[in-house]
């Protein structure tokens, strides 16, 4: 019997960068990504939005056996970049199985905030 190790497709349905910070940490979100594979993933994410089109982000490289985390203040696509303070949601398509893991850290107050959770996976 062979175990299939991930998904070629996630959604991410609250994504949400914080404006503001405090302290020493920045808030920030990271999309993780495991390929427990030999060969490299091809990841495309596609941010969503309430009152805007979509933004195709430019794709990223999963080495073979290898975890990446991608900050979504650094995704961008076209010049355009996903912009804090409006909520948004992703969906994580790869040309291989990969695991993908949702984390934030809001350090909008002196009460440090972490959210992690694994994405749901469409196939």
């Amino acid at each position: 019997m062979t175990i299939r190790k991930g998904s070629t497709r996630w959604i991410i349905p609250d994504g949400y960068i914080p404006e503001h910070s405090s302290g020493k940490l920045v808030s920030h979100e990271s999309v993780c990504v495991l390929n427990v594979l030999p060969e490299p993933a091809t990841v495309k994410i596609t941010a969503y939005f309430e009152d805007r089109e979509p933004l195709e982000c430019d794709p990223v490289v999963v080495g073979g056996r290898r975890t990446k985390h991608i900050r979504t203040a650094a995704l961008s696509g076209g010049g355009e970049g996903i912009p804090a303070g409006v909520p948004y949601a992703m969906e994580v398509e790869s040309d291989v199985p990969i695991v993908v893991q949702y984390s934030r850290l809001d350090s909008t107050q002196a009460e440090n905030a972490l959210m992690s959770v694994v994405a749901y996976p469409l196939n």
